[in-house]
């Protein structure tokens, strides 16, 4: 197999693919529209295809010539409400965008599937190939394991890929590290319960904005002194409510915070001891208090056998200097940390900036403005396909 060339053969119809896709990006768990695309594009491979039941995912199996264990492959297709900004002549006009790549990862899943299925002989076991919606914040991957895809070939996964784009990094610079790579995200949702009354006469009232105010510096202080700086956590204030009327002291106060974890240690800790910060803070005001930190999507694990065998693959592939073992985790979050959960698996960067795009100056994902880059579609099919390939040849 020479999947790289074979990839580059492939380029044309992933950019057309990709570029229909970003023309007409969706939300969410429903995406119809894209579903089918991904559908006609896949249709007359040999895949086993199915779909989903309460979400539009797709799944598609290839099972080899002969048998073997079984791979996963992973694209999430969905995009975020965000309006383009970009000026690209295939930029969405719809309000949404795709500022996060995920039509280049189904564009490049999609090419996976064809070089792979040009060699189905050749291979001794199964590929799955997860199309997954829902990514951004609603936990697609989840509906997909609940709806069996880990069993989709008839048995569990021995290992788990996915490739995301990055717009800050180098085009065609692959990057991951063992052990933790993403962080976890979850929420801290906190309702203050007061006594409202007369804004003249404050001291009449059990006033809860004072504690949703005290509450954010707070979480700050908590950081530094109660969190090892060896484990980091991010804590984000991103939203405040309370009352209406300006002369008014409302009965209640609203405070939201994104809280980014490294461990799955720091995020008991943070279970425990913020909701007991908040309650202190209102009892001090004569208030009471609502809290909880509710997890969203777990820390992405890479397995440090999988990394490490994706890293090789990747350099005879593509060269070592295209392959970069991650100095640090990133603190985004990612809900393929649900799939590595229960198939040993890596996560995988892979930088799209432009050439036009100075490096100080490139957008982050899910800006307005940010671009990727189509050439790297095709080292994103041979990546996927090579990964699979080495576990079943």
């Amino acid at each position: 197999m020479d999947l790289v060339r074979e990839s580059g053969g492939l380029a044309a119809g992933m950019v057309a693919l990709r570029r229909e896709l970003h023309r007409d990006p969706e939300v969410g768990l429903m995406l119809p529209r894209t579903q089918a695309r991904v559908l006609d594009a896949v249709a007359g491979l040999p895949l086993e295809v199915s779909t989903g039941r309460d979400v539009t995912s797709v799944v598609g199996v290839l099972r080899g010539g002969r048998p073997g264990p079984t791979v996963l492959l992973r694209g999430d297709m969905d995009a975020l409400p965000v309006a383009e900004e970009t000026g690209l002549e295939f930029a969405s006009e719809n309000g949404n965008m795709h500022a996060c790549g995920h039509d280049l990862h189904t564009a490049g899943l999609v090419g996976a599937a064809q070089l792979l299925s040009a060699h189905r002989e050749e291979l001794s076991g199964n590929v799955v190939f997860m199309f997954q919606p829902g990514e951004e914040g609603l936990g697609g991957a989840g509906y997909m394991l609940r709806e069996g895809l880990l069993q989709a070939s008839g048995e569990t996964p021995i290992a788990a890929y996915a490739v995301h784009v990055w717009g800050l990094a180098a085009k065609g610079l692959f990057e991951t590290r063992p052990g933790t790579m993403m962080a976890g995200s979850n929420q801290l949702h906190v309702t203050v319960h007061g006594r409202g009354g007369h804004g003249s006469t404050p001291h009449t009232t059990a006033d809860p904005v004072p504690v949703v105010a005290e509450l954010v510096s707070a979480l700050q202080t908590y950081v530094t002194r109660r969190v090892s700086v060896f484990d980091p956590v991010v804590i984000t204030v991103t939203q405040l409510s309370a009352g209406v009327a300006i002369n008014v002291i409302p009965n209640s106060a609203k405070l939201g915070a994104t809280v980014r974890t490294l461990s799955n240690e720091t995020f008991e800790q943070l279970s425990r001891e913020l909701p007991a910060l908040a309650e202190s803070i209102a009892r001090a005001h004569g208030c009471t208090v609502d809290a909880a930190l509710n997890l969203q999507y777990p820390v992405t694990i890479n397995d440090a056998d999988r990394t490490q065998h994706a890293i090789s693959e990747l350099r005879t592939l593509f060269g070592p200097e295209q392959v970069q073992v991650a100095p640090n985790s990133q603190m985004g979050a990612e809900d393929f940390s649900m799939v590595l959960q229960e198939v040993p698996g890596t996560f995988i960067m892979l930088g799209a900036r432009p050439d036009d795009v100075p490096a100080d100056e490139a957008p982050s994902n899910h800006s307005s403005i940010v671009r990727f880059d189509d050439d790297v579609l095709p080292m994103q099919a041979a990546a996927l396909a090579q990964l699979a390939v080495s576990h079943l040849t």
